[in-house]
């Protein structure tokens, strides 16, 4: 019995580190700005769909250009990994309690660094 408690109680401070993230973590439409590694910019949306405890389906829409990923949220950060044609990308995001997420991205073998703000479309848009 005292095992049993002590176990509750040491998981107890670990599941309020995580918490916050998780919570501010949000599915639905984001309004999305950012910068290619050649430093052009662009605007778009973002989709997510929360399809496990921390794991995420991410789905933009930048111009013509259609990009689906999955993502993993772990406390206040959110990674990435997507493809655009035959290249694989990635990125990382810190999650703000807001819901809105800022980062930074890279296509693997690639010479640069974009960045990323996404804001969660608020309900009656």
């Amino acid at each position: 019995m005292r095992a049993a408690l002590l176990a509750v109680t040491l998981a107890l401070p670990l599941a309020a580190v995580s918490a916050p993230g998780a919570m501010a973590q949000q599915a639905g439409v984001y309004d999305v700005t950012g910068t290619g590694s050649d430093g052009t910019p662009y605007t778009g949306q973002l989709m997510l769909a929360q399809v496990g405890l921390s794991s995420w389906q991410v789905q933009w829409l930048i111009g013509p250009t259609r990009m689906i990923g999955v993502g993993m949220t772990s406390g206040n950060t959110f990674a990435v990994t997507f493809d655009v044609g035959n290249a694989t990308g990635m990125s990382i995001y810190n999650v703000a309690p807001d819901g809105s997420m800022t980062g930074q991205w890279t296509m693997i073998g690639g010479n640069g660094i974009g960045t990323e703000t996404a804001v969660p479309q608020r309900r009656g848009q």
